[in-house]
């Protein structure tokens, strides 16, 4: 396991209660939104316990790029934020297991167990052929795993050709501008692409705040 929490005192308490659970190794800790891409990246971990707010980046946007870059492992959500936006945000990239601070030992004890049961059948299932209940019980696709819309092949196409043709990554904003669509509707497209793998995408750190999102063609 991963842990990705800003403050240390935190830190400190969820690496002792997952010591305690004793189901998972604790691998690392990162403090902001940039040491932990860099340790997904280089430890691959099967869960990663992320904090929903850190000091340079949000969490979800931590989560955004991690998938896009190929990670497919568990994610524990924990924020003090309970706003229906944050969870749903946090549903689409995956997350499946929120804890809202302050939790105790018995909540992170919860959710350490449900998904150790869920690795251990994800395991089992793998040497055996799947039936239709197995596929229909290990499928629940998420928001940026689900078919473009009916109807908007021609925009996805629109996007990836503008892509095609500028030499410097770009914006969901910049992208909505020059084809006249929210930044919202563009950044739908440019993960789509990304997904697809014919985008790719990488954080712009500048000062305080969350980091910009820059795309290219892949």
């Amino acid at each position: 396991m991963l842990i990705v929490e800003d403050d240390k005192a935190v830190a400190l308490v969820s690496r002792g209660f997952v010591e305690r659970h004793g189901a998972f190794t604790v691998v690392g800790e990162a403090g902001t939104g940039r040491d932990a891409l860099e340790a997904i990246e280089a430890v691959r971990p099967d869960l990663v316990l992320l904090d929903v707010h850190l000091p340079d980046a949000s969490g979800i946007e931590v989560l955004r790029v991690a998938r896009a870059r190929g990670f497919a492992g568990e994610v524990v959500a924990v924020t003090a934020a309970r706003d229906l936006e944050t969870v749903r945000a946090a549903r689409s990239f995956g997350v499946r297991h929120y804890l809202v601070k302050p939790f105790g030992m018995e909540a992170m004890r919860e959710r350490l167990e449900s998904i150790r049961a869920e690795l251990a059948q994800a395991e089992n299932l793998s040497t055996h052929p799947l039936d239709q209940r197995a596929v229909d019980a290990m499928l629940q696709p998420s928001d940026r795993q689900k078919p473009t819309p009916a109807g908007s092949q021609l925009t996805l196409d629109r996007v990836a050709a503008l892509l095609a043709t500028i030499e410097q990554s770009v914006s969901a904003a910049e992208v909505g501008e020059r084809l006249g669509m929210s930044r919202v509707s563009a950044r739908r497209y440019l993960e789509r692409l990304v997904v697809d793998g014919r985008a790719e995408v990488e954080p712009r750190y500048g000062g305080t705040g969350r980091p910009e999102l820059r795309y290219s063609a892949r």
